[in-house]
């Protein structure tokens, strides 16, 4: 027993959860067995972002991603609905600081859009992650839950957990 707890987490075995932390927050947490700064680069390179975004589970391809990662610019995610319609995601960054957090708002839904909080907090050879979504009213949060739109995050989290291994080979 003891042995377990001394052993390092890994992909396979670092969870992802999902919980509710006020009436209007939801916090998804995880952990990487990387270093921030390549937890972050992952979070900031469209080209690898891409790779690990979108659960391969849900046929939903990203078609487009294109980001400006500074505080004031914007982003916007491009998706392929039904092999015949798109849908868009974007906003704003409002605070980025390298390796530790990025914020950002969600205005495709115009003022009922979160704001998502992304914060890296290194921890010897691994980061935890913390993913926090601040909505306007309790109501949203809840449609978001109902939405089934975290459901994939163990998902998402895992396939960036082998993007981050290919990374820390590369060194």
């Amino acid at each position: 027993m003891k042995a377990e707890l001394g052993r390092k987490p890994n992909p396979m075995t670092n969870r992802t959860t999902v919980e509710p932390k006020s009436e209007r927050e939801i916090i998804v947490t995880r952990t990487f067995n990387a270093p921030a700064r390549l937890v972050f680069q992952a979070w900031t390179t469209p080209a690898l972002f891409k790779r690990w975004w979108v659960p391969k589970s849900i046929p939903l391809p990203l078609l487009s991603y294109e980001a400006d990662i500074r505080v004031g610019g914007g982003y916007r995610l491009v998706f392929g609905v039904d092999g015949t319609k798109t849908m868009a995601f974007f906003g704003k960054y409002i605070e980025v600081i390298p390796h530790s957090r990025i914020v950002w708002t969600n205005d495709e839904s115009g003022e009922d859009g979160a704001v998502t909080t992304v914060t890296l907090e290194e921890r010897g050879d691994t980061t935890l992650q913390v993913l926090h979504e601040l909505y306007r009213s309790k109501e949203l949060r809840d449609a978001a839950l109902a939405s089934g739109a975290y459901d994939g995050m163990a998902e998402t989290f895992g396939q960036l957990d082998e993007e981050l291994a290919t990374l820390s080979a590369k060194g």
